[in-house]
Formats: C-alpha cells, structure tokens, sequence
C-alpha cells in the first residue's frame, strides 16, 4: 500500500491504523527507495509481505517522480495507491486547531499551500486505487473506517464495500459504482414509515414490494454476476458500490442490504455502510 494525500488530510491515522491490521508501515519514505523496499518485502516471501509506507508533500519536488514509480512498481509487485483528501474548508479549520505551518507554505498563506499541493499532487490522485475524502470524519471514525475496509486485505481477491447515502449531502468520493434508486416510491412520504429507517423490516418490506425494486435488484445482481470475475481477473482489490436516494434514509438503505445479501449468495464477503441514515433524523 503506497498512501499518500493532502497535508492535514488523516494520513497519519490511516498509517497507524494500517499498523494495527498487520502491515509494516514505513512513514516519510524517500521516493527513490520506493523501489528497494518492495524487493526486500517480497524477496523470497520473508519479512513482511503486508507493507504500508507513507509519501507526501514532504518530499517536495521529488515527488513529481512517484508517478512513474509508482507504474514500474505495479509491473513487478501487486500494489495499490491510497489518495487521502478533504475539502478545502476542513483542511483550512485543521491547521488552524493545530496552528501548524502548511508544509508548502514557505512563507505563505495555508490557503496557498493548499492550492500548490492539490497541484502537485493532481497526477498522482489520477493513479489512485482507491480516493478517501475525510471530511466527515473525526479520527475514532476514519480509523474505524480503514479497520473495516482493510482488515481482510491480501486475504480476499476482492473487498466489496456497499454505501448508502443521501444525493442532497453528496454523492460518496471514493464510489467505482453508482446507482440512483430515487424513482422507487419513497417511504418518507408514508406516516407510519417517516420516523423508520430502511434498517426496519416494515420499511424495507414497503420497498420490495414494488414491481421496479425487485426489476432493480435482479438486474443489478445479474450486472455484479458479470462484472465481479472480470474485476478480480484485472486486479481490481477494492470496489465500492453505493446507492443514493434522497436523504440517505430509507430506499438506498434497503437496496444495500439486499444487494449485499446476493453478494453474499454469489460467495463474496461485503461490508455495508449507512453514511447518510442518520443525519435527517438528526
């Protein structure tokens, strides 16, 4: 695992949390031993073969070449690159709490540090296996996050991961599948379902009963059929799969669920996440 990210983003935590599964982290690694550390984690299956190291804007213009590096590695070695972010607004809140320098600052202001290292770091969050945006989280949260996402890494040829949430707080950054199920009849607008989330059993069985949830499922099952073998045949390690309604509560709770359960069926292990159900209540 190469991760890497803006400054101020929770890669730190990511990292400890990677130490906690099991992988040897490296943190602040110069890009040019990147290289070297994969060979001696690989040869001859000694030492550790669950490596985690850690690469940012500390490496300053350096880090222009992970890139490059970073493709020679995925010929030799089976390898995935983490992209950590968060919105400007949060980052921005961040280095105020911890009055702490932007490490691009050079005099400047953190908004410019910022606006240099999103740059610099463009090309490399285009190589990204997976992109985690943690600006909803607090730390407990985002390490409980990696725990769940992670924990069953180089065990599993795919983690399957299936995302609930609501259109009106924004469609989940890290999705490689996205399915808009607002044309189902919404529970909000029955009384008796309103105050329930599509966790209960009445809600869910008011969703499947419609002719077009039970359509959907069957051709979304038929479609994770087809593209699951092909995913792991490329070397695909992660896929997250998330579904939107409006407010993240009832409909897109109750499709992940089910989805999750063919999943299941088709021998697949999957996590599901409800980003979303609470925050209308709320």
């Amino acid at each position: 695992m190469i991760l890497t990210g803006l400054s101020g983003s929770g890669k730190g935590t990511i990292l400890k949390a990677f130490e906690d599964l099991g992988f040897y982290c490296v943190d602040n690694l110069p890009v040019d031993l990147i290289a070297t550390l994969g060979e001696l984690a690989m040869e001859n299956g000694a030492g550790h073969p669950r490596v985690a190291l850690l690469v940012d804007a500390r490496e300053g213009e350096k880090l222009r070449a992970l890139p490059s590096i970073y493709r020679r590695l995925k010929r030799q070695f089976p390898a995935t690159l983490v992209f950590v972010e968060a919105s400007d607004e949060v980052l921005l809140r961040r280095f105020s709490e911890t009055r702490r320098p932007h490490p691009l600052g050079h005099g400047h202001s953190v908004r410019e540090g910022l606006r240099r290292e999103r740059a610099l770091m463009a090309p490399i969050r285009r190589l990204a296996g997976l992109v985690i945006d943690t600006s909803r989280f607090n730390v407990h949260e985002l390490r409980q996050f990696v725990m769940d996402r992670f924990q069953s890494a180089g065990r599993q040829p795919l983690v399957v991961s299936l995302v609930s949430f609501g259109y009106r707080f924004g469609v989940p950054t890290d999705a490689d599948l996205v399915f808009d199920v607002r044309f189902l009849p919404n529970p909000h607008f029955v009384a008796s379902l309103r105050p329930y989330s599509g966790k209960q059993a009445k809600v869910a069985r008011y969703v499947l009963s419609f002719a077009e949830a039970r359509g959907f499922i069957r051709r979304v099952d038929d479609l994770l059929g087809y593209l699951m073998p092909r995913y792991i045949k490329e070397g695909k390690s992660y896929l997250t799969i998330a579904f939107g309604c409006t407010g993240g509560r009832h409909r897109s709770v109750v499709l992940a669920e089910v989805v999750a359960r063919a999943l299941e069926r088709r021998g697949y292990r999957a996590k599901v996440t409800h980003r979303d159900v609470e925050r209308q209540a709320a």
